[in-house]
């Protein structure tokens, strides 16, 4: 089991919940717009816990962040859960991984969170809402409101019903070309069941406050209605970004976009949105898929980005 890693938020804690170590990632798959020059070179400037020097490989995490303020318990994404039906996508098929041990071992029981706050619907960042008892997908957190766009709802169960509604939700969208659908099977075992037992909050993503602290800020691409969540806490800041990026080679490449983004187009243009936020309120940035300490910060030196890990 992974040691425990802490951050301070103001009145907070931010810890990280290890779920899956991604150690064999290839640049020219995850980013397949990318030319092998430029990876090379850009891959040059990250240690051994990015990129494994030996083969050129990168280096990916799936974890959540548990946000625990003097009142509240909140998880921001629920990583890929056990015993799902991935079939297409092996190393996220039928997993059973120590996630609630992890959980436990922060101090946290499944009954003593308060939220589970999704940046998107995807499936390595909702899969822990739900397991299986009895041949039943119920949720995990039982006394949780789960928080998500209603947008990337609407759209996860158009695809769901495959009625030809999903290109009307696109359209009102316009973000341009789709170019990668999101997984099947997501929507039925990760999220209807939430909406069933009455524990989903839909909301719109317009930067409005949704739990005390927390806002869903647009940036829309890698999803249909993507969201980074920012915290705010005497005064100190904190953006959990979700996949507007997946490796930190995209800070000083954000128009590279990632084989998994479905709008690319408005993926880039959120990402470089996130890195100008990200810097220019000095928020401390908690990523989804970035290895080592998964959490760093973000300057800007006139058109150009650069990334720290804390």
């Amino acid at each position: 089991m992974q040691d425990i890693t802490t951050y301070r938020v103001g009145d907070a804690t931010v810890t990280k919940l290890f779920e899956l170590a991604l150690d064999g990632v290839d640049a020219s798959f995850l980013y397949p717009g990318a030319d092998a020059a430029s990876v090379a070179r850009e891959r040059a400037a990250f240690g051994p816990g990015s990129v494994d020097a030996s083969t050129g490989l990168l280096r990916q995490s799936i974890h959540s962040w548990l946000v625990q303020t003097p009142e509240r318990v909140i998880l921001i994404d629920t990583a890929t859960g056990n015993d799902k039906e991935r079939p297409s996508v092996p190393i996220f098929h039928r997993l059973n991984e120590p996630f609630l041990e992890r959980l436990k071992a922060a101090g946290v029981a499944p009954e003593d969170v308060d939220f589970v706050l999704m940046t998107h619907l995807h499936a390595d960042h909702v899969g822990w809402n739900t397991r299986l008892v009895g041949g039943r997908w119920v949720p995990t957190f039982p006394n949780a409101q789960y928080v998500f766009s209603g947008r990337e709802r609407a759209y996860q169960a158009a695809l769901s019903a495959q009625d030809g509604s999903d290109a009307v939700i696109r359209d009102a969208a316009k973000l341009g070309p789709m170019t990668h659908p999101p997984l099947a099977g997501v929507y039925e075992d990760s999220v209807l069941p939430i909406i069933e037992a009455g524990l989903a909050r839909e909301i719109v993503v317009d930067g409005s406050e949704v739990v005390d602290g927390f806002r869903y800020l647009p940036s829309a691409g890698h999803s249909i209605d993507h969201a980074c969540i920012s915290f705010t806490s005497r005064g100190e800041r904190a953006l959990f970004w979700g996949d507007v990026m997946h490796h930190p080679l995209q800070v000083a490449r954000p128009d590279w976009n990632s084989v998994y983004c479905e709008f690319p187009q408005a993926a880039q243009a959120s990402r470089r949105w996130a890195m100008n936020h990200a810097a220019e309120t000095q928020s401390l940035v908690f990523t989804t898929h970035f290895a080592e300490s998964s959490a760093g910060r973000i300057s800007r030196d006139r058109d150009r980005f650069a990334w720290q890990f804390v």
